[in-house]
């Protein structure tokens, strides 16, 4: 009796020439190899592509700010002169002794703290009233929301040039006019007082159109409604502006304190062009409105100390975080009043 035998067929199962390879290469139930790299790439585009997205900030953070921050601080317990910055003697905390027992020290932190306080008391107050006034529906608002930004716009060399000229002690345009009154000449710059009531003009010109537009932009975001539901209530133009406008904007307020208070610590080239020469670097013959920053200039690339410098910078960042800490301090405690209250 003949027996037949049955040869597979060459085709596979339903007819598919590839379907022995397929099955070769994926194996029993398991997923096929373009199908796996896709779904693996598809995971790694939702974990990893947001952190591809912000990886240049950090790394742009960590070459431009991160890096020079620990070398500066490795620089300041060293001393390190501009001309061998390869050489270098270890001080410890010989430079912040030192600088502790600097009188130049002292009096740079004290002229920055007067020309700080000088210069941003008004300008906030002034950029408070004028957003304030551009807040109301004008003719041509848009023109003097772009003449408040102008002075920003201004570099520091040119502002300081034209407000130099202004306060120059014999042909100045300050001293003609105060001259009318009966007021002799002001030397502006060899005097303290004077000296920084000018250097702070120049801040105060440059800087008031710009914090003036932080606030109009606070102010638009505040209901309609509030200033409604105060006025049915019988409150004034004043009133409405003190319970309503300035609570609405505390936060703004607290923004532009904070960014001033950095700016006033980091002033340097409004004195240093005001100085009009060497004086400019020292602050003066008496080292009168020598700032925190002209300080570092002159240890650094006058004086060629660079541990001393950076001693400055570090004395600086160290100023401004127990601003900050103090500055927390307050609000957590008016908070807390304002609760129990």
């Amino acid at each position: 009796m003949a027996t037949s035998t049955s040869v597979p067929d060459a085709t596979g199962p339903q007819g598919d020439p590839a379907g022995p390879a397929r099955e070769r290469r994926a194996g029993p139930g398991g997923p096929r190899p373009r199908q796996a790299w896709r779904t693996l790439l598809h995971r790694f585009d939702l974990k990893a592509a947001p952190y591809a997205f912000i990886a240049p900030f950090f790394v742009v953070f960590a070459a431009f700010s991160f890096y020079p921050l620990l070398y500066t601080s490795w620089i300041s317990l060293h001393r390190v002169e501009l001309a061998s910055m390869d050489l270098m003697e270890w001080k410890g905390f010989g430079n912040y002794t030192e600088l502790w027992q600097d009188e130049r020290f002292w009096n740079a932190l004290t002229n920055t703290f007067t020309i700080g306080v000088i210069s941003t008391v008004p300008q906030l107050l002034m950029a408070l009233g004028l957003a304030h006034l551009l807040n109301y529906r004008l003719r041509g608002s848009a023109f003097f929301r772009v003449a408040a930004l102008t002075p920003y716009a201004t570099s520091v060399g040119a502002a300081a040039l034209v407000f130099t000229m202004l306060f120059e002690r014999d042909f100045g345009m300050i001293n003609w006019f105060l001259g009318l009154f009966g007021v002799d000449n002001v030397d502006w710059e060899h005097s303290k007082w004077p000296a920084q009531l000018a250097i702070s003009s120049i801040v105060i010109w440059r800087w008031t159109g710009y914090n003036a537009l932080l606030y109009l932009a606070a102010m638009q975001a505040i209901p309609r409604e509030r200033y409604e539901a105060a006025a049915i209530d019988g409150a004034s133009r004043w009133q409405q502006f003190t319970k309503v406008t300035v609570p609405g904007i505390r936060s703004t307020i607290v923004f532009t304190i904070v960014l001033s208070t950095i700016g006033a610590t980091q002033l340097f080239g409004e004195p240093l062009i005001f100085g009009q020469g060497p004086n400019g670097i020292s602050g003066g013959a008496d080292n009168q409105y020598q700032t925190l920053g002209l300080l570092l200039y002159e240890e650094g690339w006058k004086n060629y100390q660079m541990g001393r410098a950076a001693t400055v910078a570090w004395a600086m960042f160290l100023l401004l975080v127990l601003i900050f800490v103090l500055q927390r301090v307050v609000r957590r405690l008016t908070s807390r009043t304002s609760r129990t209250s």
